[in-house]
């Protein structure tokens, strides 16, 4: 999957039909419609062709100050569109340091996430925000634990339903780590920044997967 920005939505689908890649966008707005201007609803994004969403970016929680409510409704609202919802958690580099990763992502789970999410219409994506476009990667190790307590909390909120639902892993994920990253017991895929704006870093990234639903 790709998710271009708004603007390129339309043109994108044009080229991607048929490939076999699928179309997501990078925000919606909490509401189905009304008047707000420069927003773009949920069902907007559907007709330019996109079937996923990234809702709770971090650089929408802390560009925008969105709150896990605020999250929790933008995915609603693209789930009631049909879309997916790809529902980012993580923790900053002072709660790292506090060692508050774990009651961070348990707080943002239990915030963010609608509990009538499926594995059809919910995808989580974990971004250690300390580690987004620094280079920087958590140990093999850290990633498997934060993706382990990830999958325990969504046991634990959605019960049986919650057992195929993917859980990426997004921060500075590079040609030169990739592979090793999306082995780590536990990651489903992965959720590329920087480096997808390099058409070969992003292939190379794609190529080390090896399967057709890479985030």
């Amino acid at each position: 999957m790709v998710c271009p920005p708004a603007t390129l939505l339309s043109r994108a689908r044009d080229i991607l039909k048929g490939s076999g890649i699928a179309l997501g966008a990078q925000d919606c707005h909490p509401l189905a419609s009304g008047a707000h201007t420069g927003d773009i609803a949920a069902a907007m994004l559907a007709d330019a062709g996109a079937s996923a969403v990234i809702v709770g970016h971090s650089e929408r929680r802390h560009d925008h100050g969105e709150t896990d409510a605020l999250v929790n409704a933008k995915a609603r609202a693209a789930m009631q569109a049909g879309l997916a919802a790809i529902i980012c958690v993580g923790e900053t580099e002072r709660e790292r340091r506090d060692g508050a990763t774990l009651d961070v992502l348990g707080r943002q789970l239990e915030g963010s996430l609608p509990r009538d999410a499926r594995p059809a219409t919910a995808v989580i994506a974990y971004e250690p925000v300390w580690a987004i476009g620094t280079g920087l990667t958590p140990t093999q190790g850290d990633i498997e634990a934060a993706h382990g307590f990830i999958r325990d909390t969504l046991n634990r909120l959605l019960g049986a339903e919650s057992r195929d639902l993917r859980i990426l892993y997004g921060g500075s994920v590079k040609p030169g780590n990739a592979k090793d990253l999306l082995s780590i017991p536990g990651v489903d895929g992965a959720l590329v920044g920087g480096a997808s704006l390099k058409a070969a870093d992003f292939y190379a990234i794609v190529s080390a997967y090896g399967r057709p639903h890479s985030g």
